[in-house]
């Protein structure tokens, strides 16, 4: 993991975003280096899904990974439809969250080894979080060795047409001065509009299968192009790392190569 990446985990594990996900609201926004306040829709995350959410989940095929599952909403609307799906989250208060509505999550940097890489039928990356890492190409190719051969990638755009790099830390709105804590370590965060993604994407060999919009919020699905092996999965290495607070995901809950669930 990179030292940009090391900076990201910590200060979405800091107490900012923690708070916001355990009282259910905010504020809480991204502030950038040159002082841009960029506002997380955490009320909403806290919620149910909701229609926008159902569109993109009535997409996916197979076992199913959301990456940066914050406080569990689309784990557990999978759950309910039949799905084996998995959060990962570097935050405890996102993964402890998962949990409570019945969810399976690990408090994972997408960055780590996980379970399962190279069989999961479809990887989520919603409410902006195709910007984790700061580096779109960096995640995509990390995405790609996620999937299983044929697998789909549902990502949710920013509605403007972006491609937008920077500096960025948790905020929660509040002014700074005496007995205040120092703000978290900045961290590299990306935004990118379906324009942007495409364009990062194509080069990569990622070819469009949908482009919609619900409640305002626009989505891209695409696939990987061809067949690759099977990667060998690092069950055994996810054992050890995990950290002690973190249930241990069973070989019973990871995506097995069946004809249920191969990608079609």
């Amino acid at each position: 993991m990179s030292t940009s990446q090391a900076a990201s985990n910590v200060s979405w594990a800091a107490d900012p975003y923690a708070n916001a996900l355990r009282s259910g609201r905010g504020p809480l926004f991204l502030r950038r280096t040159d002082g841009l306040l960029m506002e997380l829709d955490v009320e909403r995350w806290c919620l149910g899904a909701d229609d926008a959410d159902l569109s993109a989940l009535r997409r996916c095929e197979g076992p199913v990974l959301d990456i940066g599952c914050g406080p569990g909403r689309l784990v557990a609307a999978l759950s309910r439809r039949g799905h084996r799906a998995l959060g990962i989250d570097v935050s405890e208060a996102a993964v402890a969250r998962t949990r409570g509505l019945g969810g399976w999550a690990l408090r994972r940097s997408v960055f780590d080894p996980l379970p399962g890489e190279g069989r999961w039928g479809t990887v989520l990356l919603a409410d902006g979080n195709i910007g984790i890492g700061g580096d779109p190409s960096v995640l995509l190719g990390r995405v790609e060795a996620l999937l299983a051969p044929g697998g789909l990638l549902v990502v949710e755009t920013h509605p403007l047409d972006l491609d937008e790099r920077s500096e960025v830390h948790l905020h929660d709105g509040s002014t700074t001065g005496p007995g205040r804590p120092d703000p978290p370590e900045p961290f590299p965060w990306a935004r990118l509009g379906t324009p942007a993604l495409l364009r990062h994407a194509r080069p990569q060999g990622w070819r469009v299968v949908d482009q919609w919009e619900s409640g305002g919020r626009p989505f891209v699905s695409l696939r990987r192009r061809g067949a690759r092996p099977l990667r060998r999965t690092a069950d055994t290495t996810n054992q050890s790392a995990e950290t002690a607070k973190s249930t241990p995901v069973t070989r019973s809950q990871l995506p097995r190569k069946t004809s249920t669930e191969s990608p079609v």
